[in-house]
């Protein structure tokens, strides 16, 4: 019997000697990975989402934007399934299909904006605007006309169909402050 107390109480140090080398490991490691990630560029996940009406699945639009919250990266726009059905962290990028539609046409850079359009509504400029929050976080704001009127985008939300789309609702505020919405057929 005391031998046994004996190694046990002998291998409860060696144990959390381990168990501190680990976490003083992935401690180190956490540090490396955010340092990292501050002094380089990073991404806004979800600056634009498009909703469906088959599930709660989302199109997401992530941005890259350097340490001062200024898009960059070749290209700094894109696109991805937000796999909500599957859980919140779930993600898968578009098929190509997909991309004929809902992935990017083109887009540019110019200072804190970046603007892009979908292959899928080519005539419709997407404006994102980037900047440095009061609480030192980046944020963002998407804006198109909507309405014929400049507006911020508040939900973007497809209605499908059996094959294919019956129409695109795009919801915004306008710059005075009232509610727009739009109804496209693609």
């Amino acid at each position: 019997m005391l031998k046994r107390e004996h190694k046990g109480a002998t291998a409860k140090p060696r144990l959390n000697r381990r168990l501190w080398s680990l976490a003083l490991a992935g401690l180190t490691l956490l540090l490396l990975s955010a340092s990292a990630r501050a002094a380089g560029p990073f991404e806004l996940p979800s600056v634009l989402a498009i909703a469906k009406s088959s599930n709660r699945n989302q199109v997401n639009y992530a941005v890259e934007v350097d340490e001062a919250c200024t898009p960059t990266g070749n290209p700094p726009v894109r696109a991805y399934w937000r796999m909500v059905e599957r859980g919140p962290l779930a993600t898968e990028p578009l098929s190509e299909r997909e991309q004929r539609v809902l992935g990017i046409d083109r887009q540019g850079i110019a200072g804190n904006r970046v603007q892009f359009a979908l292959r899928g509504m080519r005539d419709r400029v997407i404006t994102v605007e980037t900047q440095r929050a009061s609480d030192g976080q980046c944020t963002a704001s998407a804006e198109m006309t909507i309405a014929g009127v400049p507006a911020r985008v508040a939900s973007v939300y497809v209605q499908q169909r059996l094959f294919g789309i019956a129409y695109v609702l795009v919801t915004g505020w306008s710059e005075a402050g009232s509610l727009v919405r739009e109804r496209l057929s693609l």
